[in-house]
């Protein structure tokens, strides 16, 4: 059996949706075997801000009356399965973000470290 090739997301939007489905995407690629790297730039940064401003969001209410998984519980599988969460230092500062902001074992890092870690993986983005 060949080794799946790692995924990167990209993920570039501040919106809750895209963030969301970010994490859907990562959890689920992980479980299935994928080495997984999420890496957030611009308003994507949001998604590993510590206040964490998306679970405020109105449509987390709604997904968990749904019986769908919110930002807090995919961020939490994400960290069980390995997920590696790179925070983007340019998008960082671009945001007007600090680095301090950001959830416990997020890496600050810059576009040449998400490549290294994707390889000649896929990137997707969001």
């Amino acid at each position: 059996m060949s080794k799946l090739p790692p995924l990167g997301i990209l993920l570039i939007s501040g919106g809750h949706e895209r963030a969301h489905y970010a994490l859907v995407l990562a959890t689920g690629a992980a479980a299935v075997g994928r080495e997984v790297v999420i890496f957030a730039t611009n308003a994507g940064c949001r998604l590993f801000d510590a206040a964490r401003p998306l679970e405020s969001d109105p449509r987390e209410k709604l997904l968990a009356e749904r019986g769908v998984a919110g930002i807090a519980t995919l961020l939490d599988a994400a960290q069980e399965l390995g997920i590696g969460c790179i925070a983007c230092e340019a998008g960082l500062r671009a945001e007007g973000m600090a680095p301090e902001s950001l959830l416990p074992g997020v890496e600050l890092a810059g576009v040449v470290t998400f490549l290294g870690a994707v390889g000649a993986g896929q990137i997707v983005t969001l």
